[in-house]
């Protein structure tokens, strides 16, 4: 009787601390290994081409590269991957755009302990894993009014901590404007202060910082 290969898994994470805590999970499995470790988009795909692991969990806020990115460019190559976000919120902008990209699994972070094995698992077997958290949250967002181009640059100045009036001379518009932009942007995020709208927005993934 032979024993089936290990599953073997990349992480790609910019917490160590989080690479570290997934490296204890996997390392009491007999049936799935650590393949490897990156730190960020550009050195997943390199990490990749050398691995070639059979599933991988890749954080979607990363410097250098982002993990939307990476899946983009790492299914460009290996068109059968499997990759499975993680995620510190649900979001939804960044939720479809990986996707979109081809992921086939998301999982929180804070449930890591609780079903990252049956998660890997289930994805390797070759189902798509979306947590039901995250599935609701994405359904939710999709129903409301998105943030068009100019309510995202505007808020996107905001949040690099730029006043009304330095925001209208950027864009070349007057300071009403600015205003009206914020208005809606309160209105379609259900905040009513400027922090909030920031803090919900990179939640979301709508902007980055």
């Amino acid at each position: 009787m032979t024993t089936a290969d290990p599953i073997r898994v990349l992480t790609v994470d910019d917490h160590p601390v989080l690479r570290e805590g997934i490296a204890a999970i996997l390392e009491a499995q007999p049936d799935i290994e650590l393949a490897g470790e990156a730190s960020n988009g550009k050195e997943a795909i390199e990490l990749f081409r050398k691995v070639k692991p059979d599933v991988t969990l890749m954080d979607l806020q990363m410097p250098e590269m982002s993990g939307v990115e990476a899946i983009v460019a790492i299914r460009h190559e290996f068109p059968t991957c499997r990759i499975i976000v993680l995620t510190s919120f649900g979001g939804d902008k960044l939720a479809l755009e990986a996707i979109k990209a081809g992921a086939v699994g998301f999982l929180l972070k804070g449930a890591l302990r609780r079903e990252l094995l049956d998660t890997i698992r289930s994805v390797h077997a070759g189902r798509r894993h979306i947590q039901s958290e995250i599935a609701q949250e994405i359904a939710l967002h999709a129903a409301e009014d998105q943030l068009n181009d100019r309510e995202r640059i505007v808020l996107g100045l905001v949040a690099a901590g730029k006043a009304n009036k330095q925001i209208a001379r950027e864009l070349s518009i007057s300071e009403d404007t600015v205003k009206m932009n914020l208005k809606n942007i309160f209105s379609k995020l259900g905040v009513d202060d400027r922090t909030r709208a920031v803090t919900i927005a990179i939640k979301r993934g709508i902007i980055e910082i």
